[in-house]
């Protein structure tokens, strides 16, 4: 009797898919029993080729070689993965792992179970598709990995040849990002920057955004503080009780001369006021809606200090990976209406025990249930499994997400609003005063994150009352200019493509965002604020962006100038999105981003010489005539550099080096030492007190580098004893 393969797109979702079926053996690098196979990848095991794969020519950068454009795109094994030497897995090893279990005489099927997203699509087919297989592969699309989850999905399996379309879009986006980033990095690098050291990173979906915080760093440079004065006047009632009124013609509380406010202060000097009109409403304010990833990102990195939007997008996928939360990286804000029972009973579980159980209620709204609203995956909300021990960071993503679905079936707030016009029918006066408060009568939804508003209370008045006017001041106001762009108000520009819209739910910006319109994605939104910052464009102070020298150069010298127009950048993603849907080809795509990168290399060619950074040359290196020990590779010294600990025959091609970066190490948050180097040379060995763990706690352990046996590299080996 045959079997299924499962591939994964992570091990820990590998071990969900296990746990759901209760497959309890394990391999190297795969799960086995009850008829299934379950195997997985660390994100992408295969890369394209880098420039130099295809042609040695590109080994170096010289501008003759550009454009440079692949007739066909070509996958290899990525040569490092998330998997690394302490998990025990490596890239074109688990590759091989996949591959020799795809070829089981034993297996019947292939499920691809990777992330239901173009990225999820591209790495499980490539994965796939590199082995040549005949066999009948399915897909499974899950939006969390509950067990309930998975075993329904398991039977509502689709032929991965319907989502064709999904792959298309990825390696569109793939190719398109490849072909743009190489040619045109490594042509304004060689244009642009004098010195080596540093590249000029040049990408799709980055110079929009920084031309976004550019735009707004000049709005606050160029903007010139005007001065404005306003009036505001205390009347008292015939029951002693006191409020405030602001002087206002029209709709103009703000008055730049002072003159005209000192008139109207003259003229009402001991006069009494009349209430005119009393206008009070009662209102109802609904809750704002679910959250996709952009708006738990803004949420969280407005409310908490020293949040990213890729920390939080990082610990939303690792409470994915664990069962609590649905698929984070969705850019809708409302659920489908398939999802009805699944909500209805998280709710149940959820809401078990709190203090406003009895002020929840489930409904099938279509605020939250719509399918017209939802792309791909619905809005991000808590899986029936609760937690029982979260770290501090995890805790607060997860009770937010928690929280704003509460929120969704409890009452609306109830406030009421009151206006009042003042007038001084004596003072013949152009305006009036008008006072503006609220009272919340129901807190509703507010309760469950204790929403605080500074209400202003009003007096009891009532219409054509007389009230005395008790003092009158002018107060002097400048104003202020825009704020400097946060992670919050960048992710919403990036999200919108630059509209702005006054609403969370208003229909126009849905229907952008449904139809893919948009600067990247929500899943590369994150990546894309960290890549600004990496290659040196934009720098915080707190929680404000802005950018550097660099960055200001970059956006006025580079000539390119459609890779800085949001809509264009968003032409681009929303093709993306139609190649998603079947809409548009594949290859119309790519032939308009080749035409596009060809034009670019001449017109970067073709610019007037100008300098966007200038690296300064690297101080002489560290150099010590100190003999550390032996090379055990070939006898020669080994001595210190200011990057490692390396053998003088290097030229010779002897390869022994400890990089001082050694990532073996920082994973464990150690540099080697002369004395680690010195008794790992001398006694084969290192004792090494204060290594960290993964989880954070210190120990101490033998260290010893020892040659692969089947190459020339060397590897870590740990053990506690000697």
């Amino acid at each position: 009797m045959g079997c299924v393969l499962i591939l994964a797109e992570k091990p820990s979702v590998a071990k969900n898919i296990a746990d759901a079926l209760e497959i309890k053996k394990k391999q190297d690098g795969y799960f086995e029993g009850n008829g299934y196979l379950i195997t997985w990848a660390y994100g992408h095991l295969l890369e394209l080729y880098d420039a130099k794969d295809y042609d040695s020519k590109m080994s170096r950068w010289k501008m003759e070689n550009f454009p440079f454009i692949p007739e066909q795109f070509k996958y290899k094994s990525k040569k490092s993965s998330s998997g690394g030497k302490r998990s025990g897995g490596s890239a074109a090893k688990q590759l091989k792992t996949i591959h020799y279990l795809m070829k089981r005489t034993d297996v019947d099927a292939i499920i691809s179970a990777c992330d239901y997203d173009r990225e999820g699509q591209l790495i499980g087919d490539s994965i796939i598709y590199k082995a040549k297989t005949r066999k009948q592969v399915y897909r499974l699309l899950l939006n969390e990995w509950t067990e309930e989850a998975v075993l329904d999905g398991l039977q509502h399996l689709k032929p991965n040849t319907e989502l064709r379309p999904l792959l298309d879009a990825g390696m569109s986006r793939q190719w398109a990002d490849w072909v743009i980033g190489i040619n045109l990095t490594s042509v304004a690098t060689l244009k642009y920057q004098k010195g080596r050291g540093n590249v000029l990173n040049i990408g799709r979906v980055l110079l929009p955004t920084l031309k976004i915080i550019y735009d707004r760093d000049k709005e606050i440079a160029d903007f010139v503080p005007e001065d404005y004065f306003k009036l505001a006047a205390t009347f008292k009632t015939n029951q002693e009780q006191v409020y405030d009124g602001t002087y206002t013609v029209g709709k103009n509380d703000k008055f730049p001369k002072k003159e005209v406010l000192q008139d109207v202060q003259n003229r009402i000097a001991d006069k009494k006021g009349i209430v005119t009109d009393k206008k009070v409403a009662k209102r109802k304010e609904l809750p704002p809606l679910l959250f996709n990833l952009s708006n738990l990102q803004g949420y969280i990195t407005n409310k908490y200090a020293g949040w990213t939007a890729g920390k939080v997008l990082k610990i939303a996928q690792a409470l994915y990976e664990k069962k609590f939360i649905t698929y984070p990286r969705t850019a809708s804000m409302a659920l489908e209406e398939s999802l009805t029972g699944r909500a209805k009973k998280v709710l149940e579980i959820l809401s078990d025990g709190m203090p406003y159980q009895d002020k929840i209620r489930f409904t099938k709204s279509k605020r939250v249930f719509n399918n017209a609203k939802v792309e791909s995956h619905s809005a991000i909300i808590p899986t029936y499994k609760q937690p029982k021990r979260l770290s501090p960071d995890e805790k607060i993503v997860y009770e937010t997400i928690k929280n704003r679905f509460i929120m969704q079936f409890m009452p609306a707030a109830v406030y009421e609003e009151t206006t009042i016009a003042t007038s001084v029918p004596d003072a013949d006066l152009e305006g009036i005063f008008l006072s503006k408060g609220r009272v919340e009568l129901e807190p509703g939804w507010k309760q469950v994150e204790n929403w605080q508003t500074n209400d202003k209370l009003l007096p009891v008045v009532e219409k054509d009352e007389m009230v005395q006017l008790t003092k009158a001041e002018i107060s002097k106001h400048t104003t202020k200019p825009p704020k400097p762009h946060t992670e919050k108000t960048l992710l919403k520009i990036m999200e919108t493509c630059g509209k702005q819209y006054k609403e969370e739910d208003d229909a126009k910006m849905t229907e952008n965002i449904m139809a893919g319109f948009s600067i990247g994605t929500a899943a590369t939104r994150a990546e894309t604020i960290a890549k600004l910052k990496t290659a040196g464009y934009i720098t915080a102070s707190g929680k404000n962006l802005s950018c550097t020298d660099v960055g200001r150069k970059m956006v006025e010298i580079f000539p390119v100038k459609n890779l800085f127009d949001l809509e264009f950048t968003g032409r681009l993603e929303k093709t993306l999105a139609d190649i998603q849907k079947g809409n548009v080809p594949k290859k119309a795509f790519l032939d308009m981003i080749f035409q596009f990168t060809k034009e670019a290399v001449s017109q970067i060619k073709n610019d007037d010489e100008a300098t966007i950074r200038k690296v300064d040359s690297p101080k002489k290196s560290i150099s010590s005539s100190e003999v550390l020990g032996k090379c055990p590779n070939c006898g020669g010294n080994i001595m210190e550099n200011s990057k490692g600990f390396g053998c003088s025959n290097w030229k010779k091609g002897c390869k022994f080096v400890i990089w001082k970066n050694d990532k073996y190490l920082a994973a464990m948050k150690k540099k080697p030492t002369k004395t680690m180097v010195k008794d790992i040379l001398g006694k084969k060995q290192a004792y090494v007190k204060g290594l960290t763990s993964k989880q954070g706690k210190k120990f101490n352990a033998y260290l010893r580098y020892e040659k692969n046996p089947a190459n020339d590299y060397y590897s870590w080996m740990m053990s506690f004893e000697k």
